[in-house]
C-alpha cells in the first residue's frame, strides 16, 4: 500500500512538472512570438500574423554587367594577403602647390629610418626647392589642382599609382605641405604597419553639406542612403590603394557629378568619392576616422591654422591625447557623431599627423617636437 502510495506520488510530480512545462512555453511563444512561419502555426496564430504583417525585406538591386565585374576585381584584390617583412615601407605622399615649408622637420623625422620609407610629391604649381636629401628628385608627374574639383581626386591617385610601383610600399598615407607629424617614425611606423585596417574618414551627414550634395544623376551605382562624407586625409594599405587605381566606374560617377554648381549643389568630390568608395565596397576595413588631425570648430570652408603663437607644448599634448572622433552634422540638428578610435580591438589615441600649420611656425615645431 505504501509502495503504491509513493508511486502515485511521483506521478502527480511528474504531471506538475509537465504541465508546468507545457504552459512556461506557450505563455512565452504567446509574448515572444516566433520569427519563423512554421513554428508559429503550431501554437499561435497572434505569431503568425505579426509575422505576415511584417513588410517584406527590401530585393537587393541587381548590379550591371560593368559593376559585377567591378566587385569580382575588387573581392580578389581584397583577398590578397598582406605582405609584411622587414622590407616593408611606409609611402608618404605629399599633395602641395609648390615648395614644403616643413621639409626640415620631416627631414629630423626621417631621419635614421631609411629604408622603411618612401617620399612622393605632388606640385601642382611650382617645381619645389628642396632642403632634405630625402625629397630630392622624388616629384612626379603633376597637373593644376585646383580646389573643389575631380582635380584633387586626380592628383591623389596619381600618387598612389606612383608609390604602388614599389612592391615594398604597404601602406600609403596622404599629406599636404601644412601637415606635420606627431610622433617619432618608429611609433607611426608601427601604427601604421601593423594595423588591421586603412584610416579613411567616413561618416552620414544628412544636411546640406552632405547628403544635401548628392545628385540623383550618380544613380543606379551610387545611391542615397550609401552616400557618404569624410576628410580626403587617408591612409591606407596596398590592398585598398590597388582597388582605388582599379575602379573606373564609380570614379567617373564622381568625376561627372560631383562639382561645385552641378545640380545646383556644391559637391566636393574629394569629400566624397572614398568615403562613399569604401563605405560600398569594404565598409569593414576601414576606421571612419582619419589619423590627420584636423580642427573644423570655427565652422568655415577651410580649417583653423596655426600661427607660431598658437604653437605650445599644451596644443601638442592636447592633440596626442585624443582618442574620439567627433563628426558634426551640418542639418539644423548639428548632431554630433563619436566613436572611440580603437586600433585593432584597442582604444588608442587617433591621431599621428596634424594640420593645417603656417611655414612661420616650423622653429617653434622644431623645437618642441625631438624625435
Amino acid at each position: 500500500m505504501g509502495g503504491d502510495l509513493q508511486i502515485l506520488a511521483l506521478k502527480s510530480i511528474w504531471i506538475i512538472f509537465l504541465v508546468s512545462l507545457v504552459t512556461l512555453f506557450l505563455a512565452s511563444s504567446y509574448i515572444y512570438p516566433p520569427h519563423n512561419t512554421t513554428a508559429c502555426y503550431i501554437f499561435f496564430s497572434r505569431g503568425c500574423k505579426a509575422l505576415t504583417n511584417r513588410p517584406p525585406p527590401s530585393p537587393a538591386r541587381q548590379l550591371s554587367d560593368k559593376e559585377f565585374a567591378s566587385r569580382i576585381v575588387f573581392r580578389d584584390i581584397l583577398n590578397i594577403p598582406p605582405a609584411q617583412s622587414k622590407y616593408s615601407k611606409i609611402a608618404f605622399m605629399f599633395l602641395t602647390p609648390r615648395s614644403l615649408p616643413f621639409e626640415k622637420l620631416w627631414d629630423m623625422f626621417f631621419c635614421g629610418h631609411e629604408g622603411k620609407f618612401s617620399v612622393y610629391v605632388h606640385a601642382s604649381k611650382e617645381k619645389p626647392v628642396h632642403v632634405s636629401r630625402y625629397f630630392l628628385n622624388r616629384e612626379i608627374h603633376s597637373d593644376e589642382v585646383r580646389w573643389g574639383k575631380i582635380s584633387m581626386v586626380d592628383a591623389e591617385r596619381r600618387l598612389l599609382a606612383h608609390a604602388l610601383k614599389d612592391p615594398d610600399n604597404q601602406h600609403f598615407v596622404l599629406l599636404s605641405e601644412s601637415c606635420i607629424p606627431l610622433h617619432d617614425f618608429d611609433h607611426v611606423y608601427n601604427y601604421l604597419i601593423h594595423a588591421n585596417m586603412s584610416f579613411v574618414d567616413c561618416f552620414f551627414d544628412p544636411g546640406p553639406h552632405g547628403n544635401g550634395r548628392y545628385s540623383e544623376h550618380m544613380l543606379p551605382e551610387v545611391e542615397k542612403k550609401i552616400f557618404r562624407k569624410g576628410s580626403q586625409w587617408f591612409s591606407i594599405k596596398r590592398q585598398h590603394a590597388l582597388i582605388v587605381m582599379a575602379d573606373s566606374l564609380y570614379y567617373s560617377r564622381f568625376r561627372d557629378y560631383c562639382k561645385p554648381g552641378f545640380d545646383g549643389k556644391n559637391c566636393i568630390a574629394d569629400e566624397h568619392y572614398l568615403s562613399t568608395f569604401f563605405h560600398m565596397i569594404d565598409p569593414g576595413g576601414i576606421a571612419n576616422w582619419s589619423v590627420t588631425h584636423v580642427d573644423w570648430s570655427e565652422r568655415k570652408w577651410h580649417p583653423k591654422s596655426y600661427g607660431a603663437q598658437d604653437v605650445t607644448n599644451e596644443l601638442l599634448k592636447n592633440i596626442t591625447s585624443i582618442d574620439l572622433s567627433v563628426h558634426v552634422t551640418s542639418d539644423v540638428k548639428r548632431e554630433e557623431q563619436v566613436q572611440a578610435c580603437v586600433w585593432n580591438g584597442i582604444r588608442r589615441p587617433c591621431y599621428l599627423f596634424a594640420r593645417k600649420f603656417n611655414p612661420e611656425a616650423l622653429d617653434k615645431l622644431m623645437l618642441l617636437l625631438k624625435f
